[in-house]
């Protein structure tokens, strides 16, 4: 079958936007295996971060997660957080982006993050024996690194300015989303 982005394709903004956002099962429909291991870290950090201005334009908590096989570059699953969107109170980008990529092993697989996971994405990406977890931004929260390098995961940071911007933007926007994404309603009454 013939892709739209193969070998001799270039990689663009539009070409990771479609990327982003066409849904995971159908992306061998959009780039083969030749295209994908073109793709650097920074390109699944700027996936990642196209996934959380997605959640900020549907009113959401602005974090994108993408995961990645080590070995093909193939990506595996995606997702960005939807706290607000389907009133999940664990549905962030990490949570999301796994559940897309189903009962698989996720030993041989990279977690790219747009942002420091909270405590239970951190247990979730230990628990669930991911390799590697890659954070685009410990400037606007940070902490569970160290956790997760403990647990045997490889963590690297690759700041991503435009996902930091996006995320300092919202917090300043909408302080108490932010607050009950990472402490639940209750952490609003107790302020």
């Amino acid at each position: 079958m013939k892709t739209l982005l193969g070998r001799q394709s270039q990689k663009s903004e539009q070409a990771l936007r479609a990327i982003a956002h066409m849904p995971t099962k159908s992306l061998p429909v959009l780039m083969d295996s030749d295209f994908a291991r073109t793709l650097t870290d920074a390109d699944f950090m700027r996936i990642a971060v196209m996934l959380a201005q997605k959640s900020y334009d549907e009113g959401g908590c602005p974090i994108g997660a993408v995961i990645v096989d080590k070995d093909t570059n193939q990506i595996l699953g995606k997702g960005h957080n939807t706290l607000v969107q389907e009133g999940h109170p664990y549905n962030h980008g990490e949570t999301s982006a796994i559940r897309d990529a189903g009962r698989i092993d996720f030993s041989n697989t990279t977690i790219f993050s747009t942002l420091s996971p909270c405590d239970v994405c951190a247990t979730l990406i230990h628990m669930r024996g991911f390799h590697r977890a890659v954070v685009g931004d410990v400037t606007n929260a940070s902490g569970t690194e160290a956790l997760l390098r403990e647990k045997g995961v490889q963590v690297d940071i690759l700041e991503d300015q435009a996902g930091i911007d996006l995320y300092a933007r919202f917090r300043a926007e909408k302080p108490e989303q932010d607050l009950e994404d990472w402490r639940g309603l209750s952490a609003l009454k107790n302020r």
